[in-house]
């Protein structure tokens, strides 16, 4: 990362540090929504809140939601909308949110969006939710995605199709046959693809319907993608 770069994204014109409040990136598996947050984080100084962790942490930690959550988990069912909503609360009122973060999986469905629009105005008195989407073809999706190989041995990682190893299936540091995650197949990302679309679509709509998010092409070289991440989210807050 340019370290121009970032030191623009981290102050105003008026040479204020800047305030993101709380994004949300959006987009199908795959199109490097991680990559981003990551950038996000250290140019804004900022927290990822992911509702993964979250539910792991209170899980692990034996909290009252972290039992419930295992009770639910232990049936076999979902964990609800309600329990979800009621740890991310937990966690948005710790201090280190105060001038914004980056959600990670959630909202994941109209129902959480509007809870957090709710919950954001009434008890944290923060910015709005901004939401970037990030846009990749579908062809290119599924190279990232079927094309993901690892090393076992020192945990390198390529892609057969746009990172590939000097020889074919090898790890280039040593050799080790390279293995594919049982589930960077086609059919299995067809299937989240599909499913991501259902659940996610009517957060994209609501956000825009509020002429909060901001479209971008993922296809881009990283660098370029981050340029236009940072940008949108600052021309979204009237920077």
């Amino acid at each position: 990362m340019d370290t121009q770069l970032t030191e623009s994204a981290v102050a105003t014109a008026s040479g204020t540090p800047f305030v993101p409040g709380p994004i949300l990136l959006v987009g199908p598996p795959g199109v490097g929504k991680g990559t981003q947050a990551k950038v996000i984080m250290s140019a804004w100084h900022v927290p990822q809140i992911s509702t993964g962790d979250l539910l792991r942490g209170n899980v692990s930690a034996g909290t009252e939601l972290g039992l419930l959550a295992k009770q639910v988990m232990g049936r076999g069912e979902l964990v609800s909308d309600d329990l979800v909503n009621r740890m991310v609360a937990v966690r948005l009122r710790e201090p280190d949110c105060v001038q914004g973060f980056v959600l990670d999986g959630f909202p994941r469905t109209i129902g959480q969006a509007a809870w957090l629009d709710t919950f954001l105005e009434r008890e944290c008195h923060t910015l709005p939710v901004v939401a970037i989407q990030l846009k990749v073809d579908y062809t290119h999706l599924v190279r990232r995605v079927t094309g993901r190989r690892n090393c076992p041995t020192c945990g390198s990682i390529y892609n057969v199709y746009l990172q590939p190893p000097k020889t074919d299936e090898l790890c280039d540091l040593d050799g080790t046959p390279l293995q594919r995650r049982s589930d960077d197949t086609e059919e299995v990302f067809a299937e989240r693809l599909r499913s991501y679309e259902a659940q996610t679509e009517p957060v994209v709509a609501h956000y825009r319907a509020m002429n909060r998010l901001a479209d971008l092409d993922g296809d881009q070289p990283v660098d370029a993608v981050t340029a236009g991440v940072l940008a949108a989210v600052k021309r979204l807050r009237g920077r």
